[in-house]
């Protein structure tokens, strides 16, 4: 063989040989059916079991790895707090209630006070204003008989003055007789008579003084009496606003009453929390309850596993996923039990890379770009018989394959 052609077949095989491994790869990848993965993990719901209400626990029924059915008793907590709690917003329902009931009474009874004093209110007033009218011909009478008296005084005074001149002329004539005692005497009867009247008169005066005085008091009286009637009738005229609070005093009680009913059932509500339940059937995990600890509301106590609602999550390249349809059927090789193979099938594809989940996911717009192919989680259903005796643990590692092609 010539050395040319030696150096030739050096160069041929290698590159024959490389794409018989190349193609070799190629018909595995792309004939063979299936595709798989050792990134998968067994996964299951993690049910947290928390205080509803703070206080002291009593009773932990529950040891850690315990299997629980849903709505077992798993923790009780102290409720003496809580039934008292109970027991003061039953005894404040009852006084609202009262208090509502009161006040439900009182708007009749200020309705029908309401309309009768507004009545009687106007009827003092026109009584009033009656007796204004009145008390004023009374007071204008006594100043018409005042004037009289004065006049009459007037009068009477000018005749005793006539009368008293007469006599002490009289007095000098019948000292020198020359006058009759008949006339002096006349002389002086009209002097008495004159007197009389004059001290009739002023005594008339004074009673017509009187009189008027008395028909003025009874005026301001009277009036007095239409001040005190009109502000009742102003004050009976707000007796519609009385009856509005009186009704608002009704709805504030009834709302009362809805507060105190609310008070209750968070009472009563708290009592139930004070009994702690499983939310499913599981195994107990992460327990951090003993009894006498002191927890607040809100306080993780433990965990539920439910053991027969577990998957796999099986992180598959993207570049696998081409095939990969939900409902195709999977088979998982459990680590831990030496591979035993469990049967299942796809569920479902996860809407994004695991990296776009992650705490800092990735920036290909920052400029320092390197192109990996991502993972994409996909769910992994067991079939109903496949895992009877619950061995499979949350975590543990498994090899997914998921038969992409069936078997001709």
């Amino acid at each position: 063989m010539k050395r040319g052609q030696s150096g030739r077949i050096r160069i041929i095989i290698p590159i024959i040989l490389v794409g018989l491994i190349g193609g070799g790869i190629w018909a595995w990848r792309h004939l063979s059916g299936a595709e798989s993965t050792d990134d998968a993990q067994v996964d299951s719901h993690v049910y947290p079991v928390n205080a509803r209400v703070g206080g002291t626990i009593a009773e932990v029924k529950v040891a850690e790895n315990q299997v629980v059915e849903a709505g077992a008793v798993l923790i009780r907590i102290d409720d003496r707090d809580f039934k008292n709690a109970l027991s003061k917003a039953e005894a404040d329902l009852r006084v609202e209630q009262a208090g509502v009931n009161e006040a439900r009474t009182e708007v009749p009874i200020t309705s029908s006070e309401t309309g009768g004093r507004l009545a009687r209110s106007e009827a003092s007033l026109l009584q009033a204003r009656s007796g204004v009218e009145t008390a004023q011909k009374e007071f204008e009478v006594a100043q018409s008989r005042m004037i009289l008296a004065t006049t009459r005084s007037a009068e009477v005074q000018t005749t005793l003055s006539k009368a008293t001149k007469d006599l002490d002329r009289m007095k000098t004539l019948i000292a020198k007789d020359e006058i009759s005692q008949q006339q002096y005497d006349a002389a002086v009867s009209a002097y008495d008579a004159a007197k009389t009247a004059v001290d009739s008169a002023k005594a008339g005066i004074v009673e017509a003084q009187s009189n008027a005085a008395s028909a003025q008091a009874k005026v301001s009286q009277a009036r007095s009496a239409v001040a005190v009637a009109q502000s009742d009738v102003e004050a009976a005229q707000t007796g519609p606003q009385e009856v509005v609070q009186t009704q608002a005093k009704v709805s504030t009680a009834e709302a009362r009453v809805v507060q105190s009913r609310s008070a209750i059932e968070q009472a009563r509500t708290n009592v139930d929390y004070t009994i702690i339940r499983a939310p499913v059937a599981g195994m107990v995990t992460r327990k951090n309850a003993e009894m006498g600890q002191v927890v607040q509301s809100g306080q993780p106590l433990l965990a539920i596993v439910p053991l027969r609602e577990v998957w796999v999550t099986a992180n598959f390249k993207e570049t696998q996923l081409k095939d990969i349809r939900t409902g195709q059927a999977a088979e998982v090789h459990v680590d831990a039990y030496g591979g035993t193979t469990f049967k299942g099938h796809v569920d479902s594809i996860s809407a994004a890379t695991g990296a776009r989940f992650s705490l800092f996911p990735a920036e290909n717009a920052s400029g320092n770009f390197v192109k990996v192919v991502q993972r994409v989680p996909v769910k992994v259903v067991l079939d109903a018989a496949a895992d009877t005796d619950r061995v499979l643990r949350p975590g543990m590692s498994v090899v997914v394959k998921v038969i992409t092609k069936p078997k001709s």
